[in-house]
């Protein structure tokens, strides 16, 4: 019996990556083709060997190549810290400031001015145009009304939190960069059961990231790959048996709940 949902942040619970990142670079004057090259290496050295990761898709990441080879492009080795350390682990996994990181990819990036982009506040431009979507959040508050415990799992690039009313939604939240671990390594799904109090088969895990879907499969745990907000909502009432959408309560009664 499931009773717990484990779920990402960025592009599951906010619109999706692509959109934030083309929104930045028309704000930023950012070489989009240019770009696209080189985060397409990053994220594949990233991702080296994660044979059932996503492909990139024109976000910042979405898990890697499909078949985790590395292609020709523009990073050369400016994806990778000395000692051979990948900077996007080290970023997500808190080894390195975000400042040290937005200098290092800037150095990678060009503008269609021909230079490189302002390296300071990178990051936050790059994410500004997540927005919130309101029919996860209202799942997610259902949900727990129901008995299902909740935790909050993302891989975070030193980006700011709305942490503002968590509370509401989530009994755990684990933040890669605050934990050491990033997904989709099993030490960071583990600690997420365990604040949750919960095996990996009593969960489900959300992403939008198909590599870490994966990696969650392999520990026990019910992975569902998020595309569209309707189908996972649908596919986790289907799961959790139970309805997760607020206008469900005022059509069919009181939602029901978890026994424990």
């Amino acid at each position: 019996m499931l009773r717990g949902v484990l779920i990402d942040w960025g592009g599951v619970l906010t619109t999706n990556m692509t959109e934030a990142i083309a929104e930045w670079i028309t704000v930023d004057r950012i070489d989009a083709a240019h770009y696209h090259e080189v985060m397409r290496e990053l994220i594949t050295r990233a991702y080296d060997g994660a044979r059932d990761g996503g492909a990139y898709d024109g976000g910042a990441y979405d898990g890697g190549t499909r078949d985790g080879r590395a292609r020709d492009g523009g990073v050369r080795d400016g994806g990778v810290r000395d000692g051979g350390e990948n900077l996007v682990h080290a970023l997500e996994r808190g080894e390195i400031s975000g400042a040290d990181f937005e200098r290092r990819l800037a150095a990678l990036l060009v503008t269609l001015d021909g230079v490189p982009p302002v390296a300071e506040g990178l990051l936050a431009r790059m994410f500004a145009g997540f927005r919130r979507v309101e029919p996860m959040y209202g799942m997610l508050r259902e949900a727990r009304a129901a008995g299902v415990r909740t935790c909050l799992l993302s891989n975070s690039w030193a980006n700011e939190y709305p942490r503002e009313g968590w509370e509401e939604f989530f009994d755990a939240v684990v933040i890669s960069g605050e934990v050491g671990m990033r997904k989709p390594e099993p030490g960071i799904f583990e600690h997420a059961l365990g604040a949750l109090d919960l095996t990996g088969p009593e969960c489900v895990f959300v992403d939008d990231a198909e590599v870490n879907v994966a990696a969650a499969r392999a520990l026990g745990i019910v992975g569902l790959h998020h595309r569209d907000p309707e189908p996972t909502i649908a596919e986790l009432e289907r799961l959790l048996g139970m309805p997760l959408r607020a206008v469900s309560r005022g059509q069919g009664g009181e939602a029901g709940t978890l026994d424990g």
